[in-house]
């Protein structure tokens, strides 16, 4: 007990942990089975007979996302009591979950409107995967950046973590527009979601890239709002303005960084046309490192 003294964890602190951990524990399990009752099939034959990799990548996206949102939820300080921990950890846990749920089911119907997700997941389509776990690592990386923005817990808090949500997923879907008519301008007017539904691995890392750095983007913004659980058009208004901001910046950045990290590279040729993993892994760690450090530099 003197050793967890000297680091400053008192027995109080400890326990608080505990539930704390154990919370945790119980809600990646729980997101790990409603992935497969979410598409109705047994997660367990998907990951281990059917060998299913995309079904394994957007499960790993789901916990993964969940994990992020936790850390939000996680405050590391004593509570008031045992109970208010549990509770506050569960409330906030549970509504980061429906969240995450949430921004997935959005984002399949009104980003990726042209095929049915879940129906490619299960067919094996490792580039639909990979977006559908980018996705949710995003938004819940949104998520977490207000969890911390917010404080106490009251309904007033509610509506103001689930007012920057929508606005996160509504910058999502402009994004995913934006990307869209990047690449149909480049191809003849080709779709890019049809694009992933053939199996375009290279497409996916880098609209990946994309959405994970405006996620960290959007991050920077809750450092310029303060908050004020009753200011709704306030709150509504200041994250839509900033986090604009913040993505017209963030892809200025990304136009020059790339211009020089990948000089003479004609990157929507070996993108787009000839599949380069390779190059596209490349600018997905550009745009999740530039995004880091424009938020680094806003903190």
């Amino acid at each position: 007990m003197t050793l967890f003294q000297d680091f400053g964890i008192t027995p109080e602190l400890a326990i608080i942990l505990a539930i704390d951990l154990t919370i945790a524990v119980i809600l990646l399990t729980l997101m790990r089975y409603l992935q497969g009752w979410s598409v109705k099939v047994n997660s367990s034959k998907e990951l281990a007979e059917r060998d299913n990799f995309a079904f394994g990548i957007s499960t790993a996206g789901a916990v993964a996302a969940l994990g992020i949102v936790l850390t939000g939820a996680i405050t590391g300080a004593a509570a008031h009591s045992y109970l208010n921990e549990a509770i506050g950890m569960s409330a906030y846990g549970l509504f980061g979950l429906v969240l995450i749920k949430l921004g997935r089911f959005l984002h399949d119907k009104i980003a990726l409107n042209e095929f049915d997700k879940n129906e490619q997941i299960i067919k094996g389509n490792v580039s639909v995967a990979i977006v559908d776990a980018s996705a949710a690592i995003a938004t819940a990386i949104i998520i977490r950046a207000v969890l911390l923005w917010a404080e106490d817990l009251t309904l007033d808090t509610f509506i103001a973590i689930f007012s920057a949500f929508a606005i996160s997923q509504l910058m999502l879907v402009l994004l995913t527009r934006w990307r869209e008519n990047r690449f149909a301008s480049r191809n003849q007017d080709s779709s890019m979601q049809q694009a992933l539904v053939q199996g375009h691995t290279a497409l996916a890392l880098r609209h990946a890239g994309y959405m994970i750095a405006m996620a960290l983007s959007f991050n920077a913004a809750s450092h310029f709002i303060i908050f004020n659980p009753t200011a709704y058009v306030t709150n509504v208004i200041g994250w839509l303005v900033f986090s604009v901001i913040m993505l017209i910046a963030l892809s200025l950045l990304l136009f020059v960084v790339k211009k020089l990290v990948l000089a003479r590279i004609d990157l929507a040729d070996e993108v787009e046309r000839q599949h380069n993993i390779g190059i596209a892994a490349v600018e997905m760690a550009i745009s999740i490192a530039i995004a880091l450090i424009l938020t680094a530099l806003m903190a």
